[in-house]
């Protein structure tokens, strides 16, 4: 099989953290709005399940063209060659969505494209009937600007879906986002992390899992991985290479802390599922008796706000109280996601840095303030003595 067209998709902002991490992987990529390309093989599939933390999922382009007419559409979705990736019980549903295109009714066009694809299975399997009761293939068709992208979902449940984490809090964040705010920071595992308003510890479970150099996805399961095309072997040697690169010899130094007490009992029980039992400190405490230890850490937090918090004066409260944590602590960087306009004036100075982004679907910013970088260590002398 020849190279395979692939897509990470990414949340509104963060296409060029994904994009980052996929050239950490050796991956060539181009992006576009909430998609980032590159190309790869078989074993890729597997590779980049395990391991993206900031993407939603991993599709295939199964191909792309222009579609005003749904015989364009049709013609254009039959061409491609189903029987490679779906065998003849598998199961096919269609998702889709359109925007700004002639065929503008989403339920036709997913007809269109069930009808296709069934025509060309129909074709190689010499059947009428097709009993879908075998491994599932969600197809999507977009339609942008009158073209058509057709996709094949490998990831299932969305990436941020990790496993881990069996009981929420109300409004967590999610796993992917809390990856990407991390990743946009300064933060390393070298670094003292803080939560102040930890909620279900999301923050500080996918620190712990990016210092040990966790695979993310090394906790649950992937549709893709029934399916006949992707040899079994191939998830067998991404999974073997994701448990060989754990690292968890390094000390971790991370401690988050809530008002509520239920909430830390969530956070511990996620901490416990992802193999941290022990590693991150918790602790029921009002973000104002918070006392971070150590030097040159990072705190980054998800205040309530919205609907976890509808009072206004308690949300700025809050972020006084975070102004007046940080004086206290001249090494340390803060960051906080917010959609108060406000936040600024009442943490009581400009951020260093801020970054709009979707938080579900609520605009917020991301509040940067940089603190001094850890001195670095003196190179040790090699020469002869």
């Amino acid at each position: 099989m020849s190279k395979l067209q692939l897509i990470a998709t990414a949340p509104m902002g963060l296409e060029a953290i994904v994009a980052r991490e996929l050239n950490e992987l050796g991956y060539e990529t181009t992006t576009e709005n909430g998609r980032v390309h590159f190309s790869g093989d078989v074993i890729d599939i597997c590779r980049c399940n395990l391991w993206l933390r900031t993407s939603d999922r991993v599709l295939i382009n199964m191909g792309q063209f222009p579609a005003k007419t749904f015989d364009e559409l049709f013609e254009g979705v039959k061409a491609i060659p189903w029987q490679d990736w779906i065998p003849e019980h598998g199961e096919f549903p269609v998702e889709g969505r359109s925007h700004k295109s002639q065929l503008s009714s989403v339920p036709a066009a997913q007809g269109i494209v069930k009808k296709a694809v069934v025509e060309k299975l129909k074709q190689y399997y010499r059947t009428d009937w097709f009993s879908e009761n075998g491994p599932r293939y969600v197809i999507e068709v977009t339609l942008l600007n009158d073209i058509a992208l057709i996709t094949l979902d490998t990831t299932g449940p969305a990436l941020h879906k990790r496993g881990y984490r069996k009981l929420i809090t109300e409004a967590p964040i999610k796993e992917t986002m809390a990856a990407a705010l991390l990743k946009l920071s300064r933060w390393n595992g070298s670094r003292p992390l803080y939560d102040p308003c930890c909620g279900s510890g999301t923050f500080l479970i996918e620190a712990a899992m990016m210092a040990w150099n966790i695979a993310p996805g090394l906790r649950r399961s992937f549709p893709s991985e029934h399916w006949p095309a992707i040899p079994e072997d191939a998830w067998q040697t991404a999974r073997e290479e994701a448990f060989d690169a754990v690292r968890d010899d390094s000390p971790l130094q991370l401690a988050g802390s809530d008002i509520d007490p239920k909430a830390i009992e969530i956070a511990q029980a996620a901490a416990k599922s992802a193999g941290l039992s022990g590693e991150i400190a918790f602790s029921v405490m009002p973000a104002s008796k918070a006392r971070p230890e150590g030097e040159y850490g990072c705190m980054i937090t998800n205040p309530p706000y919205g609907e976890r918090l509808s009072d206004d004066k308690e949300v700025e409260k809050l972020t006084r109280q975070f102004g007046q944590m940080m004086l206290h602590l001249p090494t340390w960087s803060f960051f906080a996601i917010s959609p108060s306009k406000q936040f600024e004036h009442h943490f009581g100075r400009k951020a260093d840095k801020r970054r709009k982004l979707y938080n579900g679907r609520i605009e917020c910013q991301y509040y940067q303030y940089l603190g001094p970088l850890p001195p670095r260590a003196p190179r040790k002398d090699t020469d002869a003595t």
